[in-house]
């Protein structure tokens, strides 16, 4: 009887040695895969909305997930009890950038691959998913070489269709729509003027406010683009 009992019970350590070793294994490659991905993202992120926070919590977020996965393990009751323990959790950060949430979106998907110890799936897919942001980031894929913009400035005077700024527009946009003139100061000889433009390429967006700010008469210019605001 005691013979019996002492190899249920040595039995039953072998299995728990043997699972813990399987979960540091799956948390250690969610460490590492989870890295993988925020440096990812750390390198082809461009704007003005990056926070090293965000990076940190890719990884942190691949390891809790690939953890719940471990704590799980195929357990319906563990897993309803997760389900209500979490649900008491509310997250108040609005996410406003779609790439951000593709990349939540990864962490997760690693962290439970990590978690549910299909090792193969998680490394293959990380690879992929790699290989795939590098090409969108290097081919700057999507991108628009004519952008939409909003082009508001001062004029002492009223412009007249043949005047130099009209030709500086026509040399850098395709089209130029005037939305709206209006007549301000005590004697109502300064126009505020707003267009609607759409320029050839952003990368000349300078070259054109310099040229701009360099004909007279001309205050408070400012060129709003859909992405980013240049001003002068």
């Amino acid at each position: 009887m005691i013979d019996r009992i002492w190899h249920i019970l040595d039995g039953y350590s072998s299995r728990s040695d043997t699972d813990a070793w399987a979960v540091i294994l799956s948390l250690l490659l969610a460490f590492v895969l989870g890295q993988v991905l925020a440096w990812v993202y750390s390198f082809t992120h461009h704007g003005l909305s990056y926070s090293k926070s965000f990076v940190q919590s890719l990884i942190v977020i691949t390891i809790v997930v690939a953890l719940v996965m471990a704590t799980i393990a195929g357990s319906f009751v563990v897993a309803v009890g997760l389900m209500g323990a979490l649900s008491i959790i509310r997250f108040r950060n609005i996410i406003k950038d779609t790439r951000d949430i593709a990349f939540l979106f990864c962490a997760l998907v690693l962290g439970m691959a990590c978690g549910s110890q299909r090792y193969a799936v998680a490394i293959i897919g990380t690879v992929a998913l790699v290989l795939v942001l590098l090409y969108l980031y290097l081919a700057d894929f999507g991108v628009h070489r004519s952008s939409n913009a909003f082009l508001r400035f001062t004029f002492h005077g009223r412009l007249s269709p043949q005047h130099p700024l009209l030709k500086v527009l026509e040399r850098f946009c395709k089209s130029v729509v005037l939305m709206s003139s209006q007549a301000t100061g005590p004697d109502r000889s300064v126009m505020d003027y707003a267009y609607q433009i759409t320029i050839r390429s952003a990368e000349k967006n300078q070259q054109m406010l310099s040229e701009l700010q360099q004909i007279e008469g001309i205050e408070n210019l400012s060129l709003t683009l859909q992405e980013q605001i240049l001003e002068l």
